[in-house]
């Protein structure tokens, strides 16, 4: 196998693992876990709180599946789309960070802490899983500095 071929299934693996942690996640707001998810959506969201766990549900869901299927052309901007969703979900995480709030086994400042590292984490992943062999997760297109994509 060539470096780009490693790279690319690399990329792939990655990308499916993302699209069926996702879905995962989108079953559990709509089902097991959604009253754990309602202890992420902070107070001041003008929404009831199972109203937003049910549509960021739908969305994991809808956004997982895309990761699937997606045609490879379409990779770049649906990452971006997911690296976003990430993002403005991030309050959510900060709200149970800031009023201590006990929900997935997250039971100390310190835990809920640690699971704010994690939220950038999954903003590259997002990015990095769904580029163009070849091409830098921007849209201008530039190859990485030794001319070989990398994951």
């Amino acid at each position: 196998m060539t470096d780009r071929s490693v790279s690319e299934v690399i990329r792939t693996l990655s990308r499916w693992v993302l699209g069926i942690g996702l879905i995962g996640a989108g079953l559990g707001h709509l089902t097991w876990s959604r009253t754990e998810f309602q202890a992420q959506v902070p107070d001041w969201v003008p929404f009831s709180k199972d109203l937003v766990v049910v549509l960021s549900g739908v969305v994991e869901l809808a956004l997982g599946a895309l990761l699937l299927v997606v045609p490879e052309r379409r990779r770049p901007q649906l990452g971006l789309v997911v690296a976003a969703f990430f993002v403005a979900v991030f309050p959510g995480n900060i709200s149970q960070f800031v009023t201590h709030t006990d929900a997935f086994g997250l039971n100390s400042d310190a835990e809920r802490a640690i699971r704010l590292l994690f939220q950038p984490v999954l903003v590259g992943w997002a990015i990095l899983s769904t580029r163009t062999p070849g091409r830098g997760p921007s849209a201008t297109g530039a190859s990485s500095a030794s001319g070989r994509d990398s994951f």
